[in-house]
């Protein structure tokens, strides 16, 4: 498999995920802005995608993946289409009665999640509300994941790295034509997630079918606990929710401080999160994808030298393109917050409070997407204690950091702390693979690291510069103007930095691989 086409096409169909994740975020942004009703929506929405990482994308992704690879590589397709079947079958019912009760006890988990919101008791109720339309969204979620790690292990990337686009267009559609005939607008957004989750559900269904590997869910669960493969895949399970719940504990935290700051503070956050994650998505998510079942598959065939090559193209990657993310959203935090949100009633208060969670969330972008990288190096073995023991320091790290940030700079203080603590993971889980002789760094590492710094100067002194020729501010009158000048600034930007790669020896060939 050509690793670099492959990843070439999930980029392309994460950009197109993103790009329509941006216009999603400008259209709630106009309609709703940054205030008491958004902060309910955010939380209420955070609550289902908390337990879809928690059971969906995050552990079982991590647990199910290689044991799957394994079940692909050794055993046949009979036996990899039972295992199938009956972890569908365990999990499809474990969230039934996870989503029964979240509607139920809604009201304590949102008083949980975000207790300041109980000083406005009408923004409290409507989180309520919206947390309970949106629960069942985690059962949809969770076939979407059993999916998406069937069709990577068959190699087919193309549907599940499409599949978030059908989210975002729900909620363009609910912004545009829902919202203005509800007595209360925001209740148009909790419906589009439920609307996204059926549609991502519906587009899956095709290409499993197509591979023999669409499962068929039994009636009684306690026939798939007596599958050995099932009860590996619970037993990885474990410390793998464990180490999702480490990063899902400070989520938490972080959304309940947030609620207790300004008005807007967790729609600031959010609205920058957003855009963070176009780099995180096109980069971590790309490549953690592709490199989860390669790695798997170079495990199951005890190919070591396969296996850290792997590590090493996964790494040289994404300094070469998460660095240059990084000083962008630094340096040009007021044109793309302007361009992309300051428009209806997202004012310029909101522009400068989402600017700054931008910033310092620009600071730990590296460690976020280099986790994403790193983390597959301990998963494909089969390893989810080790990023464990990792996530609760890690976890502790990070509250220490919003004692110390929170009050200085208050919202963005949550956000710098989160990207630091992430740069501290990704320390730990390169120190562990090195120590234990799983990753061993190729030559060439010193020159392509001065090379590389070399260019991102260039890069931030051309933002700067470029970017000081507009007033972002007052071209709200003028949208396409500004979307003209930020594109402006973006081209000259990309030519500096990869023209000064160029200049300095680096070519395209140099980042191909092929995983076999």
């Amino acid at each position: 498999m050509n690793l670099h086409k492959t990843l070439a096409t999930i980029f392309g169909m994460t950009m197109v995920s993103r790009v329509t994740g941006l216009v999603r975020e400008l259209l709630v942004a106009r309609a709703f802005g940054a205030s008491a009703y958004t902060d309910a929506f955010f939380v209420a929405f955070r609550i289902p995608n908390l337990l879809r990482r928690l059971f969906a994308e995050g552990a079982f992704s991590q647990a199910f993946v290689p044991i799957l690879a394994e079940y692909k590589n050794k055993k046949g397709s009979e036996a990899t289409k039972e295992l199938v079947d009956h972890v569908a079958t365990l999990l499809t019912w474990a969230l039934v009665l996870t989503c029964l009760l979240g509607i139920v006890a809604s009201p304590v988990i949102v008083y949980f999640m975000a207790t300041g919101l109980k000083s406005d008791p009408e923004a409290f109720n409507v989180s309520v509300v919206m947390t309970r339309l949106m629960f069942p969204y985690i059962g949809f979620m969770s076939f979407v994941a059993l999916a998406g790690g069937v069709l990577n292990t068959w190699r087919e990337f193309r549907v599940p790295a499409f599949t978030p686009v059908l989210l975002n267009l729900s909620f363009i559609a609910a912004s545009l034509f829902l919202a203005p005939h509800l007595q209360q607008p925001i209740y148009a957004l909790a419906i589009a997630v439920i609307i996204g989750g059926i549609l991502q559900v519906a587009v899956q269904i095709p290409p499993m079918r197509k591979i023999g590997m669409l499962p068929k869910i039994a009636l009684n669960p306690l026939v798939a606990t007596s599958d050995a493969g099932v009860r590996r895949v619970l037993r990885q399970m474990v410390p793998a929710t464990f180490a999702v719940s480490v990063a899902q504990i400070s989520l938490i935290i972080n959304t309940n401080i947030a609620s207790r700051l300004a008005n807007g503070s967790v729609s600031w956050l959010s609205y920058a999160d957003r855009l963070m994650e176009l780099p995180t998505a096109l980069l971590g998510v790309a490549l953690g994808t592709i490199l989860l079942p390669s790695l798997s598959k170079a495990h199951a065939d005890n190919n070591t030298e396969e296996y850290s090559a792997l590590l090493d193209w996964g790494l040289r990657l994404t300094f070469l393109l998460a660095m240059p993310a990084a000083v962008g959203l630094a340096t040009l935090s007021e044109p793309l917050t302007t361009t992309l949100f300051h428009y209806g009633k997202f004012d310029a208060q909101s522009v400068a409070m989402t600017g700054r969670a931008l910033v310092a969330y620009g600071v730990g972008l590296i460690g976020l997407i280099l986790v994403k990288i790193l983390a597959p190096g301990f998963y494909a073995r089969q390893d989810i204690r080790t990023p464990v023991k990792i996530a609760i320091g890690v976890l502790v790290a990070t509250q220490l950091m919003n004692l110390m940030f929170v009050p200085w700079i208050a919202h963005a203080g949550l956000a710098l702390s989160i990207g630091l603590g992430a740069c501290v993971n990704a320390a730990f889980l390169y120190w562990g693979l090195r120590r234990r002789g799983i990753y061993v760094a190729r030559p060439g590492w010193r020159i392509f690291l001065l090379r590389l710094t070399g260019a991102l100067f260039l890069l931030a002194g051309m933002a700067l510069w470029s970017a000081s020729h507009f007033d972002w501010m007052a071209l709200r009158a003028h949208p396409l103007q500004r979307v003209g000048a930020l594109g402006i600034v973006m081209v000259a930007c990309g030519a500096t930095y990869f023209g000064a790669l160029l200049a300095m020896g680096f070519r395209f060939r140099d980042f191909k691989r092929v995983s076999v």
